[in-house]
């Protein structure tokens, strides 16, 4: 077992170089054997073809070599052709002087040389060129890789900025309220602003820990949700009510952290502030279709609320966000029937 494990990590590690070796030995038996039935002893052929097809070889290696050094782009095509023409006059040149001091038998070889020459170049120049190309191609696709690599890495960086900016964005937008809600009891009710404050601190520090891109748990999200309620109702006291409706299955399913209190904050705005009555909040969660499936149900006075209320900075921002995140337009629908305002989110599995 030792020795073939050792064999095919020999053969990964040097692949290229394997496969390289075995074409050169593979084509050097064939140009021999063409040789041969030209009449040529079996020792002068074999000679012949080693000797030719290690030169154009070598040639291939020095002509890949100054391309890998320098590079004259796809504009340098002239430059190109004439080097190729150079080299492989240089390579028929060095075969022709090997192949004279080597080859001594038969006495007809000089002659019969000299009558394939204009093929040997021909050969020689097509298999440089061919060299070439492959070697060209290799340079402009792990270019063109390397360029598609940036810019992945460009738009990454762009999309995390854009994702770490609308956080930043609702982030004061609650933290305002909250502070403005904490101003208004410090004086009438000191004991209940210090535990907002509390609340406020635990809340913010939790959400300060979350990372953009790692999902959480629905359970987690929860939690957080839990924190948030806890101050907003302190700001609405007994007007404030939530309902939670969540299948067992949903709660271990991952989704992007923090995608729903700009939700709930948007349903308590519409939900809250044009009443003095008790309104309740439904948060409803279940797995469908390899999605989760969140709903935020909130009801609302048509008489004193736009019906549209899928234009504020939260739901646009979530919308963003979600499309930064999966690529989609289509993940947050928000319908309007009778007075309630659903905001539906569809969260593709985590797999």
């Amino acid at each position: 077992m030792y020795i073939p494990n050792l064999v095919s990590k020999y053969y990964i590690k040097n692949k290229t170089l394997i496969i390289v070796a075995g074409s050169f030995f593979a084509w050097t038996i064939t140009h021999a054997f063409i040789l041969q039935q030209l009449f040529l002893p079996w020792q002068a052929a074999f000679t012949d073809a080693f000797i030719a097809n290690a030169f154009i070889a070598l040639t291939g290696f020095t002509i890949n070599s100054t391309f890998k050094f320098y590079n004259p782009g796809n504009s340098g095509i002239w430059y190109r052709i004439i080097y190729l023409l150079l080299m492989s006059i240089a390579c028929i040149w060095l075969t022709t002087l090997t192949l004279n001091y080597l080859v001594i038998e038969p006495a007809y070889y000089p002659r019969f040389y000299k009558s394939v020459l204009p093929v040997r170049y021909m050969f020689t120049l097509l298999m440089l060129a061919f060299i070439m190309v492959v070697h060209w191609l290799l340079i402009n696709n792990k270019q063109h890789e390397a360029h598609l690599k940036r810019k992945e890495e460009a738009e990454l960086l762009l999309r995390d900025a854009e994702l770490a900016k609308l956080r930043q964005q609702l982030q004061p937008h609650f933290l305002f309220n909250s502070l403005n809600s904490i101003s208004a009891l410090a004086g009438s009710k000191p004991e209940t602003a210090r535990k907002m404050i509390q609340q406020l601190s635990d809340f913010l520090r939790s959400t300060l820990k979350k990372d953009d891109q790692k999902p959480v748990p629905l359970s987690e999200e929860l939690a957080q949700i839990e924190l948030y309620l806890e101050i907003e109702k302190v700001r609405f006291g007994n007007r404030l009510r939530t309902n939670l409706d969540i299948h067992p299955n949903a709660l271990t399913c991952l989704l992007p952290p923090l995608l729903l209190q700009p939700l709930i904050e948007n349903a308590i705005k519409f939900g809250l502030y044009d009443t003095l009555d008790e309104v309740t909040i439904t948060v409803s969660a279940e797995t469908k279709d390899s999605y989760l499936q969140l709903a935020i149900t909130n009801p609302f006075d048509a008489a004193t609320t736009n019906a549209n209320l899928g234009t504020g900075f939260g739901l646009s921002a979530v919308s963003r966000r979600l499309y930064l995140l999966f690529g989609r337009n289509d993940l947050l629908q928000t319908t309007t029937q009778y007075n309630l305002f659903t905001a539906t989110l569809q969260i593709p599995l985590y797999v």
